[in-house]
């Protein structure tokens, strides 16, 4: 396998979010050794929402992390609570970027923010680029190092990391499934289904809770991972730790899983694919369920509740942006179909359900 050079591209500024760079260069050398000279910037696509740059020093390469614009510090757009999760992790969980400044001062670029050392690597998003080259063997070794990568994860004792008062795990599905549930009902649109029985559903069918409580990313997707450039079958890092929470680690698989597309899956679920999950020598859903089995002795057999709960909960998301888009808020054409998105993702949990 030859080594992988093009790297995570950056793009210019999107226009509208650019930042005080002086301001920002100056506090940069007050706090980081060694930089020197100006910075060449650019900017990452987004994530879930946080704005992410890029400024590359001649001795360093730095990543700064801000909230949207027009946000305050709640929990959604936390840097500090994402910050501090990275920080933590790094000793015991090393697939984190490095962490370097962290600072609430508004005066520098109008918000929070934080850096973190650029990580050297590749992102991949729907496909694998073809001229690596991937044998399904290739494939194979990429997609169980990823989820060994999250069951690892859970295995971290966040106790001893330093994070026993990062969140409340206990009753955490319990908030997660009330929590959603809420959500969907205040951006129903007349044309989608209320889906008060997956709803229903959800509230009376919890497990019981296990009290396994582990750190959960929230949003483990392949996309959210940087793969090495001269092996790209090896992970070298985790990204986007800004929904993370303590609770109950099979609601972070089941979340994931909801994301994971199979090639043999209905069309309204591959049209939702953001990751090469359908590639040749990708684990199946049962394969991955089977693997976490094995490495954690945790029983999956019943593990509907989980699943149904991420792909409703996905329903949610689309929903939400779909409402938006029905009221006006956005006249952006791709959420056009997102509605139609949110009743065939309820619809799948209503078989889901009846299949038991």
């Amino acid at each position: 396998m030859t080594m992988i050079t093009q790297g995570n591209p950056t793009a210019p500024v999107r226009s509208g979010e650019e930042l005080d760079w002086q301001a920002l260069d100056r506090r940069l050398k007050e706090v980081i050794p060694g930089l020197d000279g100006r910075p060449e910037i650019s900017q990452f696509a987004s994530g879930n929402s946080n704005l992410t740059y890029r400024l590359k020093y001649a001795a360093e390469d730095l990543v700064v992390r801000r909230p949207p614009f027009g946000t305050k510090a709640k929990s959604a757009h936390s840097m500090i609570r994402e910050y501090r999760i990275m920080n933590a992790l790094k000793p015991v969980y090393p697939w984190v970027p490095d962490t370097l400044y962290y600072t609430d001062d508004e005066s520098v670029i109008g918000s929070e923010f934080y850096v973190m050392r650029k990580v050297e690597g590749q992102v991949i998003k729907q496909t694998i680029p073809a001229d690596w080259g991937f044998t399904p063997a290739d494939t194979r070794r990429l997609c169980r190092q990823f989820w060994e990568k999250l069951i690892e994860l859970h295995q971290v004792d966040y106790r001893a990391a330093g994070l026993e008062d990062f969140g409340q795990p206990k009753g955490y599905m319990q908030r997660q499934v009330l929590g959603w549930n809420g959500r969907y009902q205040r951006v129903i649109t007349p044309d989608v289904d209320e889906f008060s029985d997956v709803r229903h559903w959800l509230e009376t069918n919890k497990p019981p809770e296990s009290g396994n409580h582990a750190i959960l990313h929230g949003d483990y997707r392949i996309d959210n991972i940087i793969l090495s450039n001269r092996d790209p079958t090896a992970i070298r890092a985790v990204l986007d730790w800004e929904i993370c929470a303590l609770g109950e680690p099979l609601m972070d698989l089941g979340n994931a899983l909801a994301y994971w597309i199979e090639p043999d899956d209905p069309p309204y679920l591959k049209a939702l694919q953001m990751q090469p999950s359908t590639a040749e020598g990708m684990l199946t859903r049962t394969e991955i369920l089977a693997l976490y089995s094995e490495l954690t002795g945790r029983d999956t057999a019943g593990f509907l509740f989980y699943l149904v709960f991420g792909y409703f909960r996905n329903a949610v998301i689309l929903q939400q942006i779909y409402y938006r888009f029905y009221h006006g808020q956005t006249q952006d054409e791709r959420f056009r179909s997102f509605g139609a998105a949110t009743r065939n993702l309820g619809e799948h949990c209503r078989r889901l359900i009846l299949a038991g």
